[in-house]
């Protein structure tokens, strides 16, 4: 399954159309639809920081999936978000999409809104391997061993 093109703006206000402008070879996508799910991507962050820094063309993403919304609305959520990030690295990597959000679950086959969706996409955009929910050992254990898959990287012995 191709990750659906979809057009939103990081929190450094540039127009990002996914997958498409996606920096990394490999790419991690924390999809979130509630403002509570902040800390369970907060809680992967460590664990994708650290794959960042290891794998060669691995990038990371924080995606707020949002209703649609007037422009002004947009504009006042966007920059309260912003105003809570000071890291330009931390900025450039939240994309926040506003749409119709059940159309957007139905295309990557997300039944529910209930937690967050974690999604690894090789370079063309294919979603190779996803989960949900809070991080833990076993899940980041599966993620690595998929990056390294996708990666060529062999495991270490």
């Amino acid at each position: 399954m191709r990750f659906i093109s979809v057009t939103g703006t990081n929190l450094l206000r540039r127009k990002v159309t996914l997958p498409d402008d996606l920096q990394g070879e490999i790419n991690i996508l924390f999809l979130a639809f509630s403002q509570w799910h902040q800390a369970l991507v907060d809680g992967w962050v460590p664990f994708a920081q650290q794959l960042e820094g290891t794998i060669p063309g691995l990038k990371f993403y924080e995606i707020p999936v949002i209703y649609r919304m007037n422009r002004l609305s947009q504009t006042l959520l966007n920059e309260g978000m912003r105003a809570g990030i000071p890291q330009t690295t931390t900025r450039q990597k939240t994309i926040t999409l506003y749409l119709d959000k059940p159309a957007f679950r139905q295309a990557l086959d997300i039944p529910d809104e209930e937690t967050i969706r974690v999604l690894l996409l090789d370079r063309q955009g294919n979603i190779t391997w996803r989960t949900d929910g809070a991080y833990s050992a076993a899940k980041g254990a599966a993620l690595l061993e998929a990056v390294q898959e996708l990666s060529g990287i062999a495991a270490a012995e």
